[in-house]
């Protein structure tokens, strides 16, 4: 868990240091900031992506996930929660049209920022890698998470200065999600197989490319509900490992 708890330490240092100079940035220079990390963030989810094995696992990952994300209304739980969080950070007015507009508004540079740093901080190998190996007492484990912890801490700074309070409480979410993982590292990662975490890995670089669209502005999918396509993946590789299904025909 140490891990975990240094890397909500820098999101947390991070996000507040974005929100304290963030307004002394032009937008421009803020939403060239956010491109950037699109940018970075959608090569990290191809490379991720081309490590599977076999692609039509992710492929039928994310396609089972996101049936699931779907009837869960995953983002929408997500969206109902950075609402609640805001309105109980910020409060809710009854004043006229134009502050309602505004406070409208500042509720969903909240979402935003809440949804799209909570999916950026908890998708990706070094999430599912670093929490999973940490929890099992791996040194190596640690070093990821450590490496982790100071790429979110800029990343964190960047989004909090174009989004605002929201991005400070991806805290819980880093806290939850990574200590989560960490926990069934210590109790079940000996039962993953090296197979099982590349997949799971691939899959979420494919979800890693769709937050990228998002913070390129040039799609906003429901990246949420792909979320149990993480899960799903490694049970496709223990499904075809019990009927001796060989997933990898061409290696």
């Amino acid at each position: 868990m140490g891990g975990t708890l240094l890397n909500a330490l820098t999101v947390l240092i991070g996000s507040v240091l974005g929100m304290v100079i963030g307004d002394r940035f032009p937008s421009r220079m803020r939403e060239t900031i956010v491109t950037g990390l699109g940018l970075v963030t959608l090569i990290v989810g191809i490379s991720n992506g081309q490590s599977s094995g076999n692609i039509v696992i992710p492929l039928f990952s994310i396609t089972i996930g996101g049936l699931l994300g779907e009837w869960l209304r995953i983002d929408a739980a997500l969206d109902r929660l950075a609402g609640w969080l805001q309105r109980r950070v910020g409060g809710a007015t009854d004043g006229d049209a134009h502050e309602r507009s505004t406070t409208d508004s500042a509720r969903q540079r909240f979402i935003t920022g809440f949804v799209t740093a909570s999916l950026l901080f908890c998708v990706g190998p070094l999430t599912i890698l670093g929490s999973i190996q940490d929890g099992m007492g791996l040194p190596i484990g640690f070093e990821q998470l450590l490496i982790k912890s100071v790429l979110d801490g800029f990343a964190a700074l960047a989004l909090a200065a174009s989004f605002g309070l929201g991005v400070v409480f991806t805290v819980l979410t880093v806290l939850i999600v990574q200590g989560g993982l960490a926990l069934i590292g210590s109790f079940a990662g000996q039962f993953m197989s090296e197979i099982m975490v590349t997949e799971m890995t691939a899959t979420g670089g494919l979800i890693l490319i769709g937050l990228a669209l998002i913070l390129l502005d040039v799609k906003r999918p429901r990246v949420a509900n792909l979320l149990p396509a993480l899960l799903v993946a490694p049970l496709i590789v223990a499904a075809a490992a019990a009927f001796g299904i060989d997933i990898y025909p061409f290696s």
